[in-house]
Order: structure tokens, then sequence, then C-alpha cells
């Protein structure tokens, strides 16, 4: 029996108190880890940015760097394309860079990194193999929704929900009964119970429900682990296609 424990927490600035005794997985569904995760697993380099201006000192440094994201819902200027998983995907210059800032996800993703047990970003394509990374790895682990206009959005109640979920099956205990109920709340869900939710709800205004599409169609498709090591989303490692057993080992 695993000994470790396991909390779910929303908002940049909560990803601060774990920093000292938490490894730390940072999650925004719709839309930030998402795009950096499809980044990684398309062999890009994929760098946070902290503001505009730091975006534009990373891509000096890198050359001929993509920028993508968004602050307030909008792209800022110089930038090349949104913050759409579906739109990179769509792209075939993957020896460029991407350079990423967003409104609040990015800023979750370096709060993470700043964890000394380790930190890495998750979403729906990858929650599995992110669990199964943590069991034995770290005794204690938070797991950290972006938030959007001061509100725990449903897809990532959901995907941090799944992820302790498995936690929880390895052993681990929820440190306080709002996990706990969480878990209960959002286990066996299917991913596209988000579409009623505000994050999809502003995609559909914008006209950009192809990134709904796009996360609702790639639910633990990939195998891979997403570290942030600084600034630096990094693939930490692969496992081997999983088996239609419901075990972690």
């Amino acid at each position: 029996m695993n000994n470790g424990s396991v909390i779910v927490d929303c908002f940049p600035s909560a990803a601060l108190r774990y920093q000292d005794d938490y490894a730390i997985v940072a999650v925004d569904v719709i839309r930030a880890t998402t795009l950096a995760i499809t980044a990684v697993a398309d062999g890009r380099r994929c760098l946070v940015a902290a503001s505009l201006e730091d975006a534009d000192v990373i891509r000096d440094g890198l050359g001929d760097a993509l920028l993508a994201g968004e602050l307030g819902g909008n792209m800022p200027y110089g930038f090349e394309m949104n913050n759409s998983p579906a739109d990179l995907v769509a792209r075939v210059d993957f020896e460029r860079p991407l350079v990423m800032l967003s409104t609040s996800g990015t800023e979750l993703m370096l709060a993470a990194g700043g964890s000394v047990h380790g930190a890495y970003a998750a979403c729906f394509r990858n929650f599995t193999a992110t669990a199964r990374h943590l069991v034995g790895r770290h005794e204690r682990v938070a797991i950290i929704g972006a938030g959007s206009r001061g509100e725990f959005r449903e897809e990532d109640q959901m995907c941090c929900a799944w992820i302790a979920d498995l936690l929880m099956e390895a052993g681990y205990r929820v440190e306080d009964d709002a996990t706990g109920r969480l878990v209960e709340r959002w286990r066996g869900v299917p991913a596209a119970a988000i579409e009623t939710g505000n994050s999809v709800g502003y995609l559909r205004r914008t006209g950009q429900l192809r990134d709904f599409d796009f996360t609702v169609a790639h639910v633990d498709d990939l195998d891979l682990v997403c570290a942030i090591e600084g600034n630096e989303l990094c693939a930490e490692g692969l496992f081997e296609p999983r088996s239609t057993d419901s075990g972690l080992s």
C-alpha cells in the first residue's frame, strides 16, 4: 500500500503554497496545458513566457520561434496563433520552438515549476501517464487547476479528479474532503460533459469550437509525461501502450 497523499486545488497562486512540500501537477485543459503537451508530443521545444516582454525575449533568444497564446481571450499583437491545440496540429513547421503565453495557464505552469519536488503539466491527453509516473516517485502530490475568471472550470476539475482518482487507486489518501468530493463527482464522467461549461461557452461564442472537438477527441491518447523544468516543458518519459485493464502497473 502506498503511503502518499494527494490534494486538488485551483489558481496559479495556490501553486506557491505547495512548492516546498509537494510535486505539483498543473492543469489547464482549455487550453494552455493541452497546447503545451501537444507541442511536446509533436517534437517541438515548448517554452512558457511570464509576460509579453518575456515572450519577445525568449523568441529573440531562440531565433525563429512560434509565438502562441492569448491574454484576456485575445491573441496578442505579433503572435502567430491563439492558444489553440487544434491549430497547432495543423502546422508542419515542427522545427520551430513554441513560445506560449496565456491569461492563467502559463502563470500556473511557471509557479508549478518552482516546486523543489518536481512539476508536471497534464491535460486529458496524458492524465493516466502522469498518474503512473507520480506513483512511487512522489509522496505528496498537489494537482492544481488554472482556473479562469475566479472559477475552477469544469474541465480542469475533471482532469484533476481523474488523476487524483488514479493515485487513490494506487494507495494515496486524499488530504481534504474537497478533494474526495471532487473525485466522486467526476469519476466515470465522459469528457464531452464539459460542453455545458463556461470555457466551452467561450469557445462557442468566439468561433473556436474546433478546440473543444480536439480536446474531447484526444482523451488519454498520449503515453507522455510532460515535466516542467524552469520555463520549459520537456518529455520526462514515454510508456509502452497501455493494456485494457485498469491498473497502473
